[in-house]
């Protein structure tokens, strides 16, 4: 991920825990399950998962522009044995300028 800057008052970011030990599942908990399980194909039951948004965020230097935003989530979770994140990206993608921003080596994802 490349930097976001709120320091113009554009953007937010905010988080939600889900704390599902011998607790019934709400429906994005039950959501995150299925997803860990149709891309790794195993069984899984998440004990916890942490869902973190970060919403209309400009990339940095927002003195620059703030006009281009994204949202994005990163989702962390775990049966208590295993964990996944899953990296969400708003349809379309990385909407940030990459010619604009101050590094070159841009990258969606990770290695």
């Amino acid at each position: 991920w490349d930097n976001a800057d709120f320091s113009r008052g554009v953007g937010t970011t905010f988080y939600q825990e889900f704390s599902t030990l011998n607790t019934a599942k709400p429906p994005f908990v039950r959501d995150v399950e299925a997803k860990v399980r149709r891309y790794l194909r195993s069984s899984y039951s998440a004990a916890w998962t942490l869902k973190i948004t970060w919403e209309k965020a400009p990339a940095y230097a927002a003195w620059t522009d703030t006009r281009k935003t994204i949202t994005y989530q990163a989702v962390l979770t775990t049966d208590g044995f295993r964990s996944y994140i899953l990296m969400l990206y708003q349809d379309g993608g990385m909407q940030w300028d990459y010619t604009r921003l101050t590094s070159t080596n841009v990258l969606i994802g990770y290695t």
